[in-house]
């Protein structure tokens, strides 16, 4: 490493630069939040960074030249004071605290190179955790209730530390280590827009409801503070907001359906308990529902062509039909999911989807089975037969049935035989089913039951999810599979009287997710419930408080 020698104004002669800078390395400490639960990338990995990229630089500074910083380190340490911008926590990579360090060596004209390497290593790690953060995410995906394996990539943190020392473009080069996805890039600005809200929307409260949701027509008392919130969340337009009246009109009621869809309501455009409730969330949780879903972006591999995504707060599928994910590029549904019990919560989890049943059978998985169904069927024989459900020993649809004998009931609440619903309309399947192996027993499937989709919250089934347009989904999972599955053929094979099984030329990745807010092309943000309560969690991982309305 060579060594450069400098001596101070005052004539003291300091430690080579080198030593210096491995001294600092040696003390460096990745920093965090004390009340954080969060799984940073461990001290050993940025200690090791640090010292990987000083030592390709013979010990040489990144961020300062002549006793001065240069050009990219302002502008790093700028990025590292506006880490809230990107739904992080700007106290974590130290950004005041570097710029008041650069302040003071600024005005000592005696600083010496030991303060200067310093700081350039404190400014290093700093960077190194922000890029890190970034990338992956602050929090284990595991521990926040994500089953989905970070993709396997090479990622030089050292080298992405130097191009942010060389290149002048230093928010493009931050830009590259997020994620490439259209909608968390939307999320992302979305999150600038809705911080300004949460500080400078000042509008008085909104009066208790009277009782009935005031419809068209109808008198409330803060009709006209609800202008002032409608146009302040965009769905009225300013002109309409200057109203004083304080009556329900066309224009309200169609602004509330605007806001209740947006919300994952029913949109009846009255401002019922739900819509009220809706209304009077604090905006700085809002901005907390962006700040989340931007985290858990972070943890997903890359999407491609193909790819099938089900978010389960929003009860919607998307299909991506191209790599890049644009929303009028993708096919897309509604769905139900589980209830909210935590035994039939949907599970949050990546798999491959390998093949498709036309006319399945229905495996009753042994949870429902014991739980639910043997006490009901001891209870009524007489369902075996009116729900078509059989008992058979061992695995495939080739099994033969054997009689609810009492010794067959015996040993089926011993896990020792099964039970399975013969195909039909009534099966609980319906006629499609999607097959993703995985632990979970949880699969994509059409439903005898379509009328539940007519609801605005569906969480209705044991953990699978039902899909509302399955001739729509089966045609574009198989189009690259041999056969010509047209339309017309998936509609044949659903009308047969034969359980048929479709395996796919190549499987195509599903992803079960779980963000409470949704950026789209059109500029609109939707924020969904949090249904299962993983937001909460969340914010306990990474130390948040929660908000208080």
């Amino acid at each position: 490493m060579n060594c450069v020698w400098l001596v101070m104004l005052l004539g003291a002669v300091t430690p080579p630069v080198g030593a210096a800078v491995s001294n600092a390395i040696s003390e460096v400490m990745v920093y965090r939040s004390p009340s954080s639960q969060a799984v940073p990338p461990s001290s050993a990995k940025i200690t090791t960074a640090l010292a990987d990229v000083y030592q390709r630089r013979n010990g040489a500074m990144l961020w300062s030249n002549e006793r001065a910083p240069t050009a990219q380190a302002l502008a790093l340490i700028t990025a590292l004071r506006a880490a809230d911008d990107a739904g992080l926590r700007a106290a974590n990579y130290r950004g005041e605290e570097l710029a008041q360090r650069l302040t003071v060596l600024g005005a000592e004209l005696a600083a010496t190179s030991t303060q200067w390497a310093e700081f350039d290593v404190a400014l290093s790690s700093a960077a190194l955790l922000f890029i890190s953060d970034l990338h992956f995410g602050r929090v284990d995906p595991t521990a926040a209730g994500f089953d989905i394996p970070m993709a396997e990539t090479v990622f030089d943190r050292a080298a992405f530390l130097e191009q942010l020392a060389a290149r002048a473009d230093t928010a493009a080069v931050l830009t590259e280590l997020e994620p490439r996805y259209v909608h968390y890039r939307l999320l992302r600005q979305a999150l600038v827009r809705y911080r300004k809200l949460a500080s400078e929307l000042t509008l008085p409260a909104l009066p208790p409801l009277p009782g009935a949701a005031p419809k068209v027509g109808e008198f409330y008392a803060g009709m006209s503070t609800l202008r002032q919130w409608l146009v302040a969340l965009g769905v009225l337009p300013v002109e309409v907001g200057a109203s004083t009246d304080l009556v329900m009109d066309d224009a309200m009621a169609a602004a509330l359906k605007r806001f209740q869809y947006l919300h994952g309501l029913e949109a009846d455009g009255k401002l019922g308990k739900r819509t009220f409730a809706a209304l009077t969330v604090p905006m700085a949780q809002r901005v907390r529902q962006i700040e989340l879903t931007l985290e858990r972006w972070r943890w997903l591999p890359p999407l491609g062509a193909g790819t099938i995504i089900v978010n389960i707060p929003q009860f919607r599928l998307f299909a991506l039909k191209a790599a890049e994910d644009f929303e009028a590029d993708m096919l897309r549904m509604d769905v139900i999911v589980g209830k909210e019990y935590p035994h039939t919560h949907t599970p949050v989890f990546a798999a491959d989807l390998k093949y498709v049943v036309f006319r399945p059978y229905w495996n009753v998985p042994y949870s429902i089975l014991s739980r639910e169904l043997l006490p009901e069927l001891r209870a009524h024989p007489s369902r075996w037969a009116s729900k078509h459900l059989e008992i058979v020993r061992g695995g495939g649809d080739e099994a033969t049935p054997l009689a609810p004998t009492a010794e067959n009931l015996a040993l089926l609440a011993a896990g020792q035989l099964r039970v399975r619903q013969r195909p039909g309309a009534d099966n609980a399947l319906g006629l499609v089913a999607f097959m993703l192996p995985n632990t979970y027993n949880v699969y994509l499937h059409s439903t005898p039951a379509p009328r539940l989709f007519q609801q605005a919250r569906r969480a209705f089934s044991h953990g699978c999810i039902r899909v509302s347009d399955p001739v729509a989904l089966a045609e574009q999972v198989l189009r690259d599979t041999p056969g010509a599955w047209t339309r017309e053929k998936i509609n044949a094979a659903i009308d047969s009287k034969t359980t048929t099984k479709v395996v796919l030329g190549k499987p195509l990745q599903v992803l079960i997710l779980y963000g409470t807010a949704v950026a789209t092309e059109d500029g609109a943000v939707h924020f969904l419930e949090d249904l299962y309560g993983h937001d909460r969690q969340l914010e306990a991982l990474l130390g948040l408080q929660p908000i208080v309305p």
